[in-house]
């Protein structure tokens, strides 16, 4: 009887030993880089008395596990009544989540995000469309400042759709964006 307990104390031990060193490793450090890297962007398209189509694909890291700093290029084709323009620049953004699951505090079964979400933007535009004559040259460059907050909802192990509410902040002149300008996007 002292040997089979023995015994099975001992092979309680052995799996135990087992299982913590093997089946249970835990990681230490932050993830391999590829498993940071993430792309996306968005699309936003109107048709009717003004057209509006723009591609803003983006690629990005998440430093930190709450903490992705994106660039990318962006692209704009405007056109009203009276004239058409073709947009183009680039952008960088820097995003925080803040909370990673609303349903935390507020059980209603939303698994959903929040982040603050801070941007500036340099796009080069046609001066015949923005000014009056006479023109300096054919194309200049505005920088502008976006700064808000969304909601991030998971569709996926590595994928969202996010939807923003930004702020111009020193658009005053040309009035690219109206304020609050409202974004949909995905990462992946």
């Amino acid at each position: 009887m002292k040997s089979q307990t023995k015994a099975g104390l001992l092979i309680i031990v052995l799996l135990t030993l087992f299982t913590r060193t093997y089946c249970q490793e835990e990681k230490n450090g932050a993830p391999p880089v590829r498993e940071r890297i993430f792309f996306g962007g968005s699309l936003g398209l109107q048709f009717g008395t003004i057209t509006d189509i723009e591609i803003s694909p983006v690629a990005g890291i998440w430093l930190l596990p709450r903490l992705g700093i994106a660039a990318g290029p962006n692209f704009r084709f405007y056109k009203d009544p009276l004239d058409r323009t073709t947009i183009y620049g680039g952008r960088a953004y820097s995003q925080f989540i803040f909370l990673q699951d609303l349903n935390s505090i507020i059980p209603l079964g939303v698994h959903t995000g929040l982040f603050l979400h801070a941007e500036y933007e340099i796009l080069s535009l046609e001066s015949s469309f923005w000014t009056n004559p006479p023109y300096i040259s054919t194309r200049f460059t505005k920088g502008t400042l976006l700064a808000g907050g969304g909601l991030s909802q998971q569709i996926g192990r590595r994928s969202s759709l996010n939807i923003m509410v930004l702020w111009a902040i020193n658009d005053t002149l040309y009035n690219l964006y109206g304020n609050p300008e409202i974004r949909v996007g995905f990462t992946f």
